[in-house]
């Protein structure tokens, strides 16, 4: 067998083998297939697309090039939640306190951001102390006594993914939905929950720009997923505007625990609901009424919130912090950005910049070494769909630079649009999607 005529029979728009797949694969983690020719191959797959047994077949054999948990160990049915990024995403942080709250076992490898997308481990480093690299000793003594434990994705698992998602990076291989579900798969099949719901973004800080595309991502991880054993269920959230009104790690942080605390935005509120009461139905506590109620008083009585305080605690975190997010570190410098002519409705305000703008101040990093400044984000007074007139103050920027201010307003105002009609409100949740089909909100 030759990658060579691999590469040809995709191009041609063949159909590959569970061979031919596992060959290349194998052979590119091994080191025998060089980046040219697997480059050539992800092209082909992004030009040629693949079938959903394609997809499934690579979806495994990625899944197995490294370590396969075994949550064995934990006992009850083990729930995870995954999200395709966005801005602003706080959810994880809220959900996973509210779901273990409830009752069920949360064993999460999440990952770091990189470019305009946030990431959960980031946040959490954001509180003094924290570690997100446990032993996997100490990960399940940890989830076994207290329901939950989020770390840091174990560089072992799914190790295809890791070499072949550098590689997409770099090649404009991305947005190819095949290539989008097997990876999200691999690592969620790897990392052993039985349970997995897919948080699928929608917009313009998305992967996906309509919905038509996030149903079908949607559709094939669900598919994916419940080939494999496993529950398997999405929703399709809006990304048309960031969730909450903080970008950036400590800020991000402190309004999830707002939220928490039953004061945070309506809107993070509602998706973080539910997300939460989706999670509980795949884990089997009851109807989705019955789990959406059950996650509203995990908010209510304050047991959700205490959840996370305890699992940030032993995990080395001050959680006082948490409980008064004033004692966080403040960034130093401080821009109000204000509107300068026109009054209107704000009719577009594309969220890929607005992230962009808060990687700028010093809250993302473009390369993976790139240090991160917790402090650093923008606080959003005015989102799309508000009124606003000259003088309101659009976001308030925070950075240990005031040098940093220029060419991040430059960006966030790149993708402002201020015009005389109120756009149409998108919807938080777009749809359900299921092993037993598409429910359209």
């Amino acid at each position: 067998m030759r990658m060579y005529d691999i590469i040809a029979k995709k191009r041609d728009g063949g159909t590959l083998t569970e061979a031919e797949i596992d060959f290349a694969i194998r052979g590119y983690v091994a080191g025998e297939i060089p980046d040219y020719q697997m480059s050539a191959l992800l092209m082909a797959i992004y030009l040629r697309g693949m079938t959903d047994a394609e997809t499934a077949v690579l979806t495994d054999v990625m899944a197995r090039s490294g370590d396969m948990v075994d949550l064995s160990s934990i006992p009850g049915v083990k729930v995870d939640k995954h999200s395709t990024g966005g801005v602003g995403d706080k959810t994880t942080l809220v959900i996973v306190p509210i779901v273990a709250a409830c009752g069920l076992s949360v064993a999460k490898m999440s990952g770091r951001g990189l470019g305009h997308t946030g990431g959960t481990i980031d946040k959490m480093e954001a509180v003094p102390g924290t570690r997100t690299t446990l032993t996997q000793q100490e990960f399940f003594a940890q989830v076994n006594r207290i329901g939950l434990a989020v770390i840091g994705q174990s560089g072992q698992i799914a190790v295809a993914d890791k070499k072949l998602y550098a590689l997409r990076d770099v090649t404009a291989t991305v947005g190819c939905i095949p290539l989008i579900a097997s990876s999200i798969m691999s690592k969620k099949l790897a990392a052993g929950s039985d349970a997995i719901l897919l948080d699928v973004t929608m917009g313009t800080g998305a992967f996906m720009q309509n919905l038509e595309d996030a149903i079908e991502l949607a559709r094939l991880m669900v598919s994916i997923g419940t080939a494999h054993g496993r529950k398997v269920a999405a929703l399709i959230t809006d990304m048309d505007k960031p969730l909450g009104h903080n970008i950036g790690n400590a800020m991000e942080v402190a309004e999830s625990m707002a939220v928490l605390q039953g004061r945070g935005p309506a809107d993070l509120t509602e998706v973080c609901l539910q997300l939460a009461a989706n999670m509980l139905v795949l884990g089997g506590k009851g109807s989705l009424t019955a789990c959406r109620a059950m996650a509203e008083r995990a908010l209510s009585d304050g047991t959700a919130f205490a959840k996370c305080c305890q699992m940030f605690e032993a995990q080395g975190g001050d959680i006082s912090v948490l409980q008064d997010p004033d004692r966080f570190p403040r960034a130093k410098y401080c821009y109000d950005l204000v509107v300068r002519e026109g009054a209107g409705y704000i009719t577009a305000n594309d969220v890929e910049k607005i992230g962009n703008a808060s990687v700028l101040l010093g809250a993302g990093r473009l390369k993976k070494e790139d240090p991160i400044d917790f402090a650093a984000g923008i606080e959003l007074h005015k989102k799309l769909g508000d009124a606003v007139k000259p003088g309101d103050v659009l976001c308030t920027f925070y950075a240990s630079d005031p040098a940093l201010f220029a060419a991040a307003e430059e960006m966030y105002r790149s993708g402002l649009v201020i015009s005389d009609r109120r756009p149409a409100e998108p919807p938080l949740v777009y749809a359900r999607v299921t092993a037993d089909g598409v429910e359209r909100f």
